[in-house]
């Protein structure tokens, strides 16, 4: 019996899993660097994070997003964006990161993939500078300085990625980057392989050819117009594929070039009220389709939840599935299986 890291892998690579890939638990999330990670408590009224963008979570939202009224939007004025974003310091010493280095270097890399959580990435950081509304419109309006600020926001992050790979030696990548909303990308995707693929083709390049084993790509959306594009940008793994996107479609057509993850809408298993009934049988219709061909989980990006117990039950339905449909005991199955390595919420 294959381990659960092998199995993720075998995944992956298109291999032959022997039972189904479950959620994030082979991923050992770097959430802990000199950037900063992780997320705002609910209930927080107002932050500012070192970009100057302003944060909120409302208490019973599912999540944290800019505040851009239009006092606390950062760029006022697109023709002259460099008066307004100041990029946060991006190289620190030795000391500054043995602390992350030494938790890094504690993982067992045996049993897991150590990937940095990098998030905003190069289109919701835009937008988070911007406004959304905004932004939309500056790729019509501003079409030169949209270009240039994406060029500046990519150049910044390649000196975070020549960090990260210098420190933690990552095994994989979870990179955040929402492109799109539940039916359609936001941008076109002609307008998309102008603007955003460049960015990632370089960002992305660059983790490959240092070493950076596996890409996961977080866009939990309708995206299937740019899968080849993300094909041919390094993404090995796009996490939080949703069904509006023709799931058996795509593993039709590109199920040999990258892996789904997610495939069960979070909206159709985390929400007020939900049972195990109602995972179980959501587990199974997407087990049942896709097979070993995905890895399986709910679309929200991350071992985590909006509902508390949500992610845990999936996680337990998934190999309750496993069990039945390969023939392993709960026993055998939990000795091959590792525990989850980091969650946050």
């Amino acid at each position: 019996m294959l381990t659960e890291r092998q199995n993720f892998i075998e995944t992956i690579r298109h291999g032959k899993p022997d039972r189904f890939a479950n959620q994030f638990r082979t991923i050992a999330l770097a959430m802990a660097t000199p950037y900063g990670g992780g997320l705002l408590p609910p209930g927080t009224v107002d932050y500012e994070d070192e970009w100057g963008v302003h944060w909120a979570w409302p208490e019973g939202t599912p999540g944290q997003f800019p505040i851009h009224t239009p006092d606390k939007i950062v760029i006022k004025d697109m023709e002259n964006w460099r008066d307004y974003v100041k990029f946060p310091k991006v190289e620190f010493s030795d000391e500054e990161w043995a602390p992350f280095v030494a938790m890094a270097n504690a993982i067992d890399r045996e049993k897991y993939l150590v990937a940095p959580f990098v998030a905003p990435g190069i289109f919701e950081m835009c937008h988070h500078l911007q406004e959304i509304q905004n932004c939309l419109m500056n790729f019509y309006e501003y079409p030169d300085e949209m270009h240039e600020l994406i060029d500046a926001l990519t150049d910044w992050e390649l000196k975070k990625a020549e960090q990260l790979c210098k420190y933690i030696k990552p095994d994989a990548l979870f990179h955040h980057d929402d492109w799109g909303s539940h039916n359609s990308t936001f941008i076109s995707p002609e307008m998309w392989r102008e603007f955003i693929k460049p960015a990632y083709a370089k960002i992305y390049g660059y983790y490959k050819a240092h070493g950076v084993e596996v890409i996961i790509h977080h866009s939990d959306s309708y995206a299937a117009t740019i899968v080849p594009d993300m094909i041919d940008v390094g993404i090995d793994v796009w996490q939080g594929v949703v069904s509006t996107n023709n799931i058996p479609e795509l593993i039709e057509k590109y199920g040999d070039k990258i892996c789904f993850m997610g495939c069960i809408d979070s909206a159709k298993v985390d929400f007020p009220g939900w049972t195990k009934e109602d995972i179980k049988r959501e587990v199974r219709k997407a087990c049942d389709a896709f097979g070993t061909n995905v890895i399986h989980g709910a679309s929200i990006g991350g071992p985590m939840s909006s509902m508390p117990g949500v992610y845990d039950a999936i996680t337990e339905a998934i190999d309750e599935y496993s069990c039945e449909k390969f023939g392993y005991t709960p026993e055998e199955l939990a000795a091959a299986n590792v525990e989850p390595f980091i969650k946050f919420c």
